[in-house]
């Protein structure tokens, strides 16, 4: 039996407070498995710890317990079988579209040519043929979503890390992003595109949006309302695919499995609520 593409073990974060404050313990007793090809969401509430457990999973937070393994290896240190795409694009302005797609090959040494040649296929992949020229500032906030998706994918990942990816996108240009990600998930490579290790790739997928994370999701994990957030409830997503983000909210399966999974997410969000309303009255 193949190990998962990653694995979490029983993952704490713990973080020192300032000076005569106490410590703040913001992820615990935490496991999640990811497997090859499979695309797993995390829900839960606001600051409830869903990008430190993304972050747990890149190697650039060190988890104060526990441990994460990679295809069955320890991390150690960055995850470099992993690409990471943040909630705030991370375009540089002054690079063009192309031009920040191609960075991460360059800092792979990949031959100039070649690193263009690729950054040109991954943006017409994504729907950007023509646009490689233009800066960030030049482009919509859908356009730099998708430059993005490029940047991350033209590094062939075998796992793809996305922090609440789309939040900032208005509902249309959302769905379209979702039925992107979820076509360049599942679809076989295109004729013409660079080879590298291919495949279906490993998603942990981080969202506040209950019907986002059911729609595109072959699991979803709900969180528990922090300090000491936890697993409080694991659900297959048994529905067709391929699914378009917008037909599948009508079928009656998806509404049965939204009340299932809110059951568990509705006394959480209210408890991460009632905290927020605490710390501000403080």
């Amino acid at each position: 039996m193949s190990p998962p593409a990653l694995e979490l073990r029983n993952i704490r974060c713990t973080f020192r407070a300032r000076v005569g404050g106490e410590p703040y313990t913001a992820v615990d007793r935490t496991s999640l498995r990811v497997a090859a090809g499979e695309f797993v969401s995390v829900v839960g509430p606001t600051g409830c710890g869903k990008s430190t457990l993304l972050n747990v999973a890149a190697g650039l937070l060190a988890p104060s317990e526990g441990q994460v393994e990679v295809f069955g290896q320890v991390l150690s240190s960055i995850n470099t079988r992993a690409g990471y795409m943040f909630q705030a694009d991370a375009l540089l302005p002054w690079r063009t579209a192309e031009q920040n797609v191609m960075l991460g090959l360059q800092y792979r040494a990949l031959p100039q040519a070649q690193a263009r040649e690729q950054a040109r296929h991954w943006l017409a992949r994504v729907g950007l043929a023509g646009f490689g020229d233009r800066y960030p500032h030049q482009l919509s906030g859908g356009m730099r979503k998708r430059t993005a998706l490029a940047q991350t994918l033209v590094m062939d990942p075998d796992i793809i890390l996305m922090d609440e990816p789309f939040s900032a996108l208005d509902v249309q240009t959302r769905q379209l992003m979702e039925n992107e990600v979820l076509a360049l998930w599942a679809g076989p490579r295109q004729e013409g595109l660079p080879a590298g290790r291919g495949g279906r790739k490993a998603v942990l997928f981080i969202t506040h949006d209950l019907d986002e994370a059911i729609a595109m999701s072959d699991r979803v994990v709900v969180l528990s309302a922090g300090p000491g957030t936890r697993p409080m409830g694991e659900f297959v997503i048994d529905l067709p695919r391929p699914r378009d983000v917008a037909q599948v909210r009508a079928q009656p399966r998806f509404m049965a499995l939204h009340a299932q999974i809110w059951a568990v997410l509705r006394d959480e969000v209210l408890k991460g609520y009632a905290q927020q309303l605490q710390r501000g009255a403080a």
